[in-house]
């Protein structure tokens, strides 16, 4: 693999990942872009204790562009775009409308028994491939290797930088998730706090240590790998499960069989097994109901601080899609309450994803 960093017009970084060591990737930025936005400001809620980015500058950001002027193509003399090279393997660039940035501000506290900080971070977008029409599905198993390696580099060098207390590498897919760039991509946070869901988690890893002496989520990989029922697919270093309390109406979480706690920590052929495995699912996800299934996919990583020892790096993949023209919202109950009602009985949701034929 080779490694290439660069610069964007308005100084932000990018980094060309290629297969081939002889790839040249020294085209340059010319277009004649605004400033760069300073950070979000970080508003403290003490009704659940979590903080909340505010982020204004974000709602200038690109809208579903047609396809002759997406920004994550490559460039050409009519288009130039976010990444100057005229082709690429996998690109990672600085977001242009990062939620979190190191370029400070002016912030002002606002009293309402909040407190008000900068949010000192970093976002930056992933692009699987340069083909616009292309899907994570699509791509075969030596590049998602190389996404992995473009993962875990980012992740590796996003936990290093000050401030930052949890990387979060994810992937939103289709117009009914909420996407505003249709081109295959995923983003990476670099966030200034432990996130909800896994001080959550960790929490819960905490009391089972107590209880039993072992790992929360290697304990649950191994109960459903016995129980079989919600296994989609597997191979010698990966596991895909529906989970026995399943939130969402299709939803499969992806283990590694060795505990790590970050991308970082995966061997050499445990990353090469990933791909197969990933991909397999995400063809019977668009299999299911014949049409391209919406999906958020997040990989679950230990913070950079704390909670290393507990932590099981993992993916979780689910989708709102619930029927081939229906969709689960998060109304009254999930949105208000955080209280969860599933409409699909999650062994109903296994057997029909390995029922689903792929090529």
């Amino acid at each position: 693999m080779k490694r290439t960093i660069t610069h964007l017009a308005d100084g932000r970084e990018l980094f060309y990942f290629d297969h081939r060591d002889d790839a040249d990737r020294g085209a340059v930025d010319r277009r004649d872009l605004p400033p760069r936005p300073t950070a979000s400001e970080l508003r403290y809620d003490p009704l659940t204790e979590e903080w909340i980015a505010v982020a204004g500058h974000r709602q200038g950001r690109t809208f579903l562009p047609p396809a002759s002027e997406c920004p994550l193509c490559p460039s050409t003399s009519g288009n130039l775009t976010e990444i100057p090279s005229a082709a690429y393997d996998v690109a990672v660039f600085e977001n242009r409308f990062p939620s979190f940035s190191t370029r400070l501000g002016d912030y002002q506290q606002v009293g309402g028994l909040s407190e008000v900080r900068p949010g000192i971070g970093r976002c930056e977008v992933v692009c699987f491939t340069a083909e616009h029409d292309s899907s994570f599905a699509m791509l075969p198993p030596e590049q998602v290797e190389l996404v992995m390696e473009a993962w875990i580099d980012r992740t590796a060098e996003l936990s290093a930088m000050p401030g930052v207390e949890q990387v979060f590498c994810f992937e939103n897919r289709g117009a009914e998730i909420g996407i505003t760039l249709l081109h295959p991509h995923g983003q990476i946070y670099a966030y200034p706090y432990v996130t909800p869901r896994t001080r959550l988690t960790l929490g819960a890893a905490g009391r089972h240590r107590e209880r039993t002496g072992g790992n929360l989520f290697a304990d649950v990989l191994a109960a459903e790998r016995e129980a079989g029922i919600r296994v989609v697919a597997s191979n010698e270093h990966w596991t895909a499960f529906v989970p026995a309390a399943a939130r969402w109406p299709v939803e499969v979480h992806l283990y590694p069989h060795r505990q790590v706690p970050d991308l970082v920590g995966l061997e050499p052929a445990e990353r090469a097994a990933f791909g197969p495995l990933y991909t397999d699912v995400l063809r019977r996800l668009d299999g299911l109901f014949g049409v391209p299934m919406p999906y958020i996919a997040a990989w679950h990583q230990a913070p950079v601080n704390t909670g290393r020892d507990l932590s099981y790096a993992h993916m979780e993949l689910f989708s709102i899609r619930r029927a081939p023209n229906k969709l689960k919202y998060l109304a009254g109950s999930e949105s208000a309450m955080g209280a969860f009602v599933n409409d699909v009985l999650p062994e109903e949701a296994a057997h029909l994803l390995r029922s689903v034929v792929t090529n």
